[in-house]
């Protein structure tokens, strides 16, 4: 999917320790302050991965060396499979020469090395320490490569481990994912662009057999079947799966935003939901359209919240934080939200279950009590992924394990701790144990679960961080067992036992070490237990659902235990278990009527107003408008184009979405579930210089998906590479009079074209790597200019990827009216996610079509230059617009 992506840092979710060591107070010239060292060690945490982790002597002392050295860099090429190898050649090309000639201390720095086991070579690892690629001179050019390629998304700072639970989903195109604990998103981007692969070449291919032109080699790639038209053929080529990427807390909801937004997918949503309690969606059932149909995912990952003891190289305030209870706290929660999982997917899909934990309690023990309420081995399946990623060090999961109280006592098992509650006068159960952290017993259905099956990943094995992944499969449909309570041992010399329930005791205070949840800000309060299953579906519950009879809004229960009572998961049939592609309706499925009540937008208790979804008939003016201004082809679906207001017209911005994303957003308007984001921009509006000039311009982020669909008269096209880079470095070239001849190849072109937003296609001649890509860039035409709609660091990526030029940027207009420029420069170093501020006005409160995103950091560069401010007339001029978002090159 050829849609360039900004980056994001990943990595592991361990508690949150500051680092040790000095660092400047990043102040001017005031001196260093000087923070003093965590002291790597614990006792507690080194008894009880000296008993569980049974390594050779020789290994165990490296086990330990390595998590207390610095965790080396580590990064991944984002995006189509095409465009990525294309980053990764510069890499190889430009920069490791030039780092295997530099020294340090003394010593020859090792360049990056590409991580073995990652498909392609994508990932790459360095154990050059970060602050001196910051700060050492000779790293410079290196250091400015990775900081523009990150900025603009076609370099994700990720760790390596946290890379590898999407490689074990099997992520086939059409699929339908969930990711259920996404932020901060790196691993959602891993599953969004496995969604998108191939898509580029088999829209091509579609094109190409319209349009009767012969296919190329860069059509159909030999080594890669998600390239032919067989694998996602139903929607010309067009991608039809989808990802759902969920986070419990409202602000990483929308650092989720943030990061996936840059993938310029349609195919997307992002929710807020406790993963414990994730909703039932309702999908149409175009057998019995007035049956409610669910959907059932393909696959599902559960990266779940947990201790993280598996990231102490990075989190180095783990080492004097950690304690037993912080994985004992987390137990019950992470079980609930793989029992879950299991529930939500469809017979024959998988759930990758994964941790940054080493601790059983987390891990193992989790998978055998998620199974054993679900059913046992005969409804679901540890798989084995031995075959997979070959060249990846691990070590299998535990068959048996000992469990470390608060107090640090070892446990071999629930018997013995019934025993010693026996023995006690007080009978009180050791703080946090209960049964499910044990191995199997002997007399349980689960007693011979292959665990060791799961994958253990340890720092010293290929000098990573420590983490735990499996791979689930559900064989048949299943109805989840009652969460059961402690078992209470009888009374003891005539007094009566006083043990607490395990979910009594989390009124306790979480351990430092677990503030770091993912789940939410603070660890998850467990729920008292009921009598009913977690999730369950009653038989009142599916009459209810067959019969239409239940209410619409979607009440969220008060305990875990009571979700399947107010979101009724059906037990699938034929007809009730449905693919993304046969939950496809017709166009008219999800077309909004004239009843469709306006919903006010609801004040979220921690967060702003989230407006509603709304779908605009294909035969809104709007829609026709722009259909006619640019000549799209009538292949380009027209019945997906939606706003975000409660009056449901288009008054800012319009977003294009997947058919799935659409009858989802539809049919579950109402129904208590709690959309965030879905789809692309697609076009903003601005001001238009004559009533001939489409009000609605081409938002960047949707170019790559409309531009093979936009006629001729709208398109530009550019072979040579010094004419693209005069339209990089030159903002608002002039074009009036004569100076059209300073574009080259393109100025007779540009010269004649209509007033507007436009295409401008680059298809590079051919014999210069560096400048071999396709791209679709979004372009203005004023009367008097050209304006390339790209934000300053998107042209500057270009520039060095291209042309490996720092070359500072023009402004023209800023040259022609120094007064006027330094305005229209105050104007654009403001918020990047601001629309202009000429656009018509939105009628209602649709300022959240542009999502908050987290801190200062995040907030994006605007993505043109101020207005030239060269005549009266020209102010006004379309190119005026300064999109959120540049393209994706």
């Amino acid at each position: 999917m050829g849609r360039g992506k900004r980056g994001h840092r990943g990595g592991g979710r361990g508690g949150r320790g500051g680092r040790g060591g000095s660092r400047d107070n990043r102040g001017g010239h005031r001196p260093y302050q000087t923070y003093p060292e965590v002291p790597k060690e614990n006792k507690r945490l080194e008894q009880y991965y000296n008993t569980l982790v049974d390594l050779p002597e020789e290994e165990r002392v490296e086990f330990w060396a390595a998590l207390k050295r610095e965790l080396p860099n580590s990064f991944r090429f984002c995006g189509s499979k095409g465009h990525a190898l294309a980053v990764k050649r510069l890499l190889q090309t430009r920069y490791i020469p030039e780092i295997t000639s530099i020294t340090h201390d003394g010593v020859t720095v090792a360049p990056p090395t590409a991580v073995p086991w990652y498909p392609d070579g994508l990932a790459w690892s360095m154990t050059t320490p970060k602050n001196v690629i910051r700060k050492f001179p000779p790293f410079a050019a290196f250091q400015k490569f990775l900081v523009s390629e990150t900025s603009v998304g076609n370099i994700s700072r990720q760790e390596v481990v946290s890379m590898i639970p999407p490689l074990l989903m099997d992520v086939k195109p059409g699929m339908a994912v969930l990711d259920l604990c996404a932020a901060p998103g790196s691993k959602a981007a891993q599953l969004l662009e496995m969604i998108h692969r191939g898509e580029e070449a088999r829209i091509r291919q579609v094109i190409r057999s319209i349009s009767g032109d012969k296919a190329t080699n860069e059509d159909v790639l030999e080594d890669d079947e998600t390239t032919r038209l067989e694998a996602d053929p139903s929607d010309d080529g067009r991608a039809t799966g989808m990802l759902i990427a969920n986070d419990a807390d409202y602000k990483r909801s929308h650092m989720l935003i943030h990061q996936l937004k840059r993938l310029s997918s349609p195919n997307m949503i992002v929710t807020n939901h406790d993963a414990t309690m994730y909703p039932s969606l309702r999908i149409p059932n175009p057998e019995n359209p007035s049956k409610p149909n669910y959907l059932k995912f393909d696959r599902i990952l559960a990266d779940v919240p947990c201790s993280g003891d598996g990231t102490l190289r990075k989190n180095v305030n783990l080492w004097k934080d950690w304690t037993p209870g912080n994985a004992l706290g987390l137990h019950l929660t992470q079980v609930r939200i793989l029992v879950r999982a299991l529930q939500m997917l469809k017979p024959g899909g998988r759930v990758v279950y994964s941790t940054c934990s080493m601790n059983p309690v987390e891990n193992e023990s989790v998978v055998a009590a998620a199974i054993e309420r679900c059913g046992g081995p005969d409804k679901i399946e540890i798989l084995d992924c031995s075959d997979q990623l070959p060249l990846l060090k691990r070590k299998p999961g535990l068959r048996k394990w000992q469990i470390m109280d608060k107090s640090a006592r070892l446990w071999n098992s629930w018997e013995e701790v019934e025993e010693y509650v026996k023995s006690t006068e007080d009978g009180i159960i050791p703080g946090r144990l209960v049964e499910s952290m044990f191995p199997p017993s002997a007399s349980s259905d689960c007693a011979d679960l292959p665990l060791e099956r799961c994958m253990r990943v340890y720092a010293h094995q290929q000098d990573t961080g420590g983490f735990f992944i499996t791979a689930l499969q559900k064989k048949e449909e299943f109805k989840a067992k009652p969460e059961e309570n402690r078992k209470q041992p009888p009374k003891t010399n005539g007094k009566a036992n006083t043990a607490k329930r395990p979910l009594e005791e989390e009124g306790d205070k979480e351990e430092a070490g677990v503030k770091k949840l993912r789940l939410s800000e603070e660890p998850a309060k467990e729920q008292p237990a009921t009598t009913e299953p977690v999730a369950a579906v009653t038989e009142e519950a599916e009459a209810e659902v067959e019969t239409g009879t239940k209410p619409e809004a979607i009440e969220v229960p008060a305990t875990n235990d009571a979700v399947e009572a107010a979101t009724p998961v059906p037990q699938p049939t034929d007809s009730t278990s449905a693919t993304p592609s046969v939950a496809t309706p017709a166009a008219t499925a999800a077309t909004p009527t004239a009843q469709d009540s306006i919903q006010e937008p609801k004040r979220r208790p921690d967060g702003p107003y989230e407006e509603p979804f709304k779908f605009l008939s294909p035969d809104h003016d709007v829609i026709k408008n722009v259909a006619e201004f640019y000549s799209i082809s009538p292949r380009f679906p027209s019945d997906r184009y939606m706003v975000r207001n409660a009056l449901g017209e288009p008054a800012k911005a319009i977003y294009y979405t997947s058919a799935l994303v659409r009858d989802i957003l539809v049919l579950n308007e109402g129904r208590g579930v709690k959309f965030v984001h879905g789809g692309v921009k697609m076009y903003v509006k601005q001001d238009a210089p004559s009533a001939d000039v489409c009000r609605w311009r081409i938002q960047s982020e949707g170019i790559p998906i409309l531009h093979g669909y936009v006629g001729p008269e709208r398109v530009v096209v550019l072979t040579k590479k010094a004419t693209l880079k005069n339209l990089l470095v030159e903002m608002f070239p002039k074009i009036a009079g004569d100076d059209w001849r300073r574009m080259d190849e393109i100025g007779e072109r540009v010269r004649d074209l209509a007033l507007g937003c436009c295409v401008l296609r680059v298809q590079p001649e051919g014999g210069d790597p560096d400048f071999a890509e396709s791209m679709a860039l979004p372009l203005w035409k004023s009367f008097q200019s050209l304006n390339l709609m790209l934000p300053k660091e998107d042209r500057s990526a270009m520039l060095l990827r291209i042309y490996n030029d720092t070359t500072p940027l023009i402004n023209m207009g800023i040259q022609k009216k120094p007064a006027e420029g330094a305005a229209a420069e105050a104007k654009e170093a403001g918020d990047g996610d601001a629309e202009m501020k000429d656009a018509a006005p939105a009628a209602t409160k649709e300022a959240q079509e542009e999502e908050e995103t987290v801190g200062a950091a995040d907030v994006e560069v605007a993505d043109a230059p101020a207005p030239e401010a060269a005549e009266a007339v020209e102010a006004q001029a379309a190119d005026t617009a300064t999109p959120a978002e540049g393209p994706k090159a």
